[in-house]
């Protein structure tokens, strides 16, 4: 298989106007194989309160372990094809769900990637989402495991809607989040895994109210919505702050978890507000794109 089939949006016609959405906000439960089962069962749970798209937190079934600099975290990689995808892709056909499930992917040894699988209501596999933007900061070791993605920045028709998902660090760029925008996705979906460092808890609050503000602001300037799922619980000398939360296209917050909960937030969309909003504040109309030929330096000055 060509790597373009992995990412290619296929057009379909879109059937729905409100749409009601899931994010799980957990904790690592001990090992690889209890969170996949925790998972599995908070999925049928979300399905059973009406959810039609559900989105699961970066590498979600794993522990954070880009604390550390670790050869051994290596065997943790799984490929695309694997038992992982077949397990999620039933999942995601039997309960007739569209399924967001990040992880860390192997395509060949010493090539590996932060990844997301977008599973359709029907089960099919759409693609893959690789994480452009890798961070190397004390606790977040990124670099040292995952190869900046290739997949470009797909957005994918799903039986309820068009997605796009950005991971964590691309939160804070927002040439991504314009791109999906620009390639007319209605919700963007940011699996996150974003916490406190052991000496730094004077400064969580700046620091969540930074996360929050940069992306109500990719809702603003882009007219859509926006869903960041966060995880929760202590690993090492990292304390995950949760507060997930969804933000309507003027940035106001649908739902939050304002703590360190696990919980399944769910929320209805109502996509019609996107075109509205746009009616309101064409930023796109005015958009100067004669102008930004500066943006493709990496400096100015």
């Amino acid at each position: 298989m060509g790597e373009n089939k992995l990412t290619l949006s296929i057009k379909k016609p879109q059937t729905l106007d409100t749409v009601k959405l899931a994010l799980l906000q957990h904790a690592y439960q001990g090992t690889p194989e209890s969170t996949l089962d925790f998972l599995e069962n908070q999925i049928r749970v979300a399905a059973s309160q009406g959810a039609q798209m559900i989105g699961l937190q970066e590498l979600c079934y794993l522990p954070y372990f880009c604390r550390t600099m670790e050869q051994k975290h290596f065997a943790l990689a799984q490929k695309i094809s694997s038992p992982l995808q077949e397990r999620f892709s039933k999942l995601a056909g039997s309960l007739g769900v569209v399924l967001m499930f990040p992880f860390f992917e192997e395509r060949m040894p010493g090539l590996t990637y932060n990844s997301c699988m977008v599973f359709d209501a029907d089960g099919a596999l759409l693609g893959i989402y690789r994480k452009q933007h890798i961070p190397n900061d004390p606790g977040f070791y990124e670099k040292y495991y995952f190869t900046p993605g290739d997949t470009g920045y797909p957005v994918f028709q799903t039986r309820y809607g068009r997605i796009a998902v950005l991971i964590c660090w691309d939160q804070w760029f927002p040439e991504a989040s314009r791109i999906v925008s620009l390639l007319d996705a209605q919700l963007i979906f940011y699996p996150t895994a974003i916490g406190t460092l052991k000496g730094e808890e004077s400064q969580e609050k700046k620091f969540k109210d930074a996360w929050r503000t940069v992306q109500r602001a990719a809702a603003i300037s882009n007219g859509v919505f926006v869903a960041s799922v966060n995880r929760v619980g202590v690993e090492g000398e990292l304390d995950f702050w949760g507060h997930s939360f969804v933000s309507d296209p003027l940035g106001e917050i649908l739902v939050e978890e304002s703590g360190r909960k696990e919980k399944i937030l769910t929320v209805n969309l109502d996509f019609k507000k996107i075109e509205e909003t746009r009616r309101s504040w064409p930023f796109f109309r005015d958009r100067r794109i004669d102008t930004y030929q500066d943006l493709l330096r990496q400096a100015i000055v």
